[in-house]
Order: structure tokens, then sequence, then C-alpha cells
């Protein structure tokens, strides 16, 4: 099911409170909800954050966007063209279920996803909480 392209799930710096929310999404979100996926999250040593396919619980945002065009930027920021093979991007923006912080299904959204070869080449470091904030790693400059 593809979902309505506002809807997006963040984990990394473009959650509330990170380095890119207000510059990406403050001005076009309705709503942000505490939320989950499941997926694998790491650390990388570039100072920012990956998810991958996996069977853990990653935390993050469940963001509803007022307009579509926002959601061109963010492909920008995320490395992402949907014009290009799939090896040609950073992330690759995927649809997948989203679950509030109790597991009961929310609604499918967006999510950017990096591939597991790619997070070995960066050097990843697993988060086994399935939780990223720049306080936890400082070496994040907006």
């Amino acid at each position: 099911m593809t979902p309505s392209i506002e809807a997006i799930f963040v984990y990394g710096t473009l959650k509330p409170g990170e380095a890119y929310y207000q510059r990406y999404c403050q001005g076009s979100a309705v709503s942000a909800t505490p939320a989950q996926v499941q997926g694998a999250l790491y650390h990388l040593p570039q100072g920012y954050p990956a998810l991958t396919l996996g069977e853990h619980r990653v935390r993050g945002s469940l963001l509803h966007l007022v307009k579509d065009a926002n959601l061109n930027e963010i492909d920008r920021f995320e490395s992402y063209d949907p014009t290009l093979e799939p090896t040609q991007n950073e992330y690759q923006r995927v649809a997948l279920p989203i679950f509030d912080l109790r597991g009961q299904f929310l609604e499918s959204a967006w999510v950017y996803l990096m591939a597991d070869h790619k997070v070995s080449r960066y050097g990843g470091v697993w988060l086994p909480t399935g939780f990223w904030s720049r306080t936890l790693w400082p070496s994040i400059r907006p």
C-alpha cells in the first residue's frame, strides 16, 4: 500500500528537536507523533544514523506534512532521487508500516533506508536501543 506522500517516519536528524527538523520539516509538519518501525538502526561515523531492514524496533517520529514539495526537499537532503538506480542513491525511500510505541499499527509511511553493505562500508555502529539522538552522538553540526 502506497502511503499518502504527506506521511513520513523520521528517526535521526529530521526528528523534532534534532539538527535539521526546523529547516526541512517544521514549517510543513502538521503533526509529529512518537512512533516506531521494524528495522535496525546504526550510527554512522559521518554523524548521522542509518536504518536498514531488520527485526528490531526503531523509535522516531511519524510526521504528516502539508505539501508534496517538501518531500522533494527531504529527498534531496537524504540523497535520494527516484529516477536513479537504487545503487546510485545514499538512501532508498520505501513505504513501511508504522506503529505507535505500544506496537499498534498506525499507517504506512515513507521511510529512508540504507542498504546493509553501505552501512558496513561506512563503519556503522548498531544501536540495540533502536534510538538515535545528537545528544548521544554530538558530532552533528547543523
